[in-house]
């Protein structure tokens, strides 16, 4: 007999329909935390229009429904809603002003372990912390939510827009974040996926710390310092993400294994210039990728485009296949100093370079001559900045011809054997692409 009341429980929490739900029409001039202890299980708490000031705790599977002009104001004390039940759904609300203790783990909403199964949706959340923390909570769905930090404190103060702590199985999709610390943080969380989310005006968009096989799909970000900044983690795929004016890195890797980066764009990934318009600062341009000891990765089909330096590898970073990728009209296409030639093609397809002055005769799409595009006149330029003007000119092509023609003077570096000929960004594309891409490039 116990063990039947112990899975009609469970069948319950799973599956509030079959169990007697009411649907109960709240007033703000009522007390929300009495609402909350009186509802069952499964019940739809539909909140009016109103300001629901006070810091609530929903401990049974609950439907919280906010309608137009329906407001929880946490008063600036810990998490506005806190969250400890299974089956638990959240949608439709304006929640702002919770407590700014970033120790305390502040939040507007809180997530706790027991709260498996949450559904957070068309929430727009406002506050000096976190928007939301959750916290070791499996199959969380967090859908089409706008998060906004507050501008007047600083970066390193503020909360993170959506932080996911050892969490499993998460769908973070459609959510819009600004104005806080980093928008979507993810430590030591695994099989999660991140897909269509806008990131923008932010420390990173999207950090990842040691977390193994996630999704990182369809997101675009914005004028952050960081687009995505992927750390000691594994198995992460991450396709067709886009990156548009990051400053210091579109895409970093550090310390990253057996990943795939493929179909992303990188756009105008630059150094910004100070307020006082003070010149650039050697040695940090924007990157649009950057790699530091990363190892077994592919990086393939990826456009890199209009940025300070389109790709940076050092700490080793050298056991990667890259192909496929299109550098276009950066300044500059590739930096790496190393002590060994390593070959950017894999089964005959190389890469795309805009600065590639070779012929194919033979129309078979690749390059006759193979590409290297950090040589030592490449190391030089880095070296002394201002002799780029002088890169096409017939002394530093000469230059060029002398160290082929006598590869003792050549120093290690890149080498791309079978250099693509066709750039299917250029300028102009069809409706139908411009649509897909969002933007069209020239080649040359």
């Amino acid at each position: 007999m116990k063990n039947l009341i112990i899975v009609l429980i469970v069948i319950l929490g799973i599956f509030p329909s079959l169990c007697n739900c009411k649907m109960l029409i709240v007033k703000s001039s009522g007390d929300l935390n009495i609402m909350i202890r009186d509802a069952k299980v499964g019940d739809e708490l539909r909140l009016t229009k109103g300001v629901y000031k006070g810091n609530f705790i929903i401990d049974k599977p609950l439907h919280l429904n906010c309608q137009d002009g329906a407001e929880l104001d946490g008063n600036h004390q810990s998490n506005t809603l806190t969250i400890k039940a299974a089956n638990v759904t959240i949608e439709n609300c304006k929640i702002i002003n919770w407590g700014d203790d970033l120790t305390l783990m502040n939040a507007g909403i809180f997530v706790e372990k027991t709260a498996a199964n949450i559904t957070i949706k068309n929430n727009y959340m406002k506050g000096d912390t976190f928007g939301m923390w959750i916290d070791s909570t499996p199959r969380a769905l967090i859908i089409n939510n706008k998060i906004e930090g507050n501008l007047t404190i600083r970066s390193q103060d503020r909360g993170n827009g959506i932080h996911l702590f050892n969490v499993t199985n998460a769908l973070v999709e459609y959510n819009e974040v600004w104005h806080t610390r980093d928008g979507i943080y993810i430590d030591t969380s695994n099989n999660n996926q991140l897909i269509n989310n806008e990131l923008h005006d932010l420390r990173y968009g999207i950090h990842y710390m040691y977390s193994y096989n996630n999704l990182i799909k369809k997101n675009v970000t914005r004028r952050t310092r960081t687009g995505y900044a992927f750390m000691q983690s594994k198995f992460l795929t991450v396709e067709d993400n886009r990156s548009e004016n990051d400053t210091n890195y579109g895409i970093l890797m550090n310390f990253i294994t057996n990943s795939t980066l493929s179909g992303n764009q990188i756009v105008d990934t630059h150094q910004q210039q100070g307020a006082g318009g003070e010149s650039y600062i050697k040695g940090a341009e924007g990157r649009a990728l950057f790699i530091y000891n990363a190892h077994f990765n592919t990086v393939k089909n990826n456009l890199l485009t209009r940025s300070d330096i389109a790709i940076h590898l050092t700490a080793g970073s050298e056991d990667n296949k890259i192909y496929g990728n299109y550098f276009v009209k950066n300044k500059q296409q590739v930096k790496y100093v190393a002590n060994r030639e390593v070959e950017w093609s894999f089964e005959g397809q190389g890469n795309f370079w805009s600065d590639y002055q070779g012929w194919d005769r033979n129309f078979d799409g690749i390059g006759d001559e193979a590409f290297e595009p950090n040589d030592g006149i490449d190391k030089i330029l880095w070296k002394y900045p201002t002799a780029n003007v002088l890169i096409n000119s017939p002394a530093v092509q000469t230059l060029r011809w002398v160290q082929k023609k006598f590869p003792v003077l050549k120093s290690p570096g890149i080498k791309d054997s079978y250099p693509l000929m066709k750039n299917p960004f250029q300028y102009p594309l069809k409706k139908s692409a411009k649509k897909n891409l969002g933007v069209a490039y020239e080649s040359n």
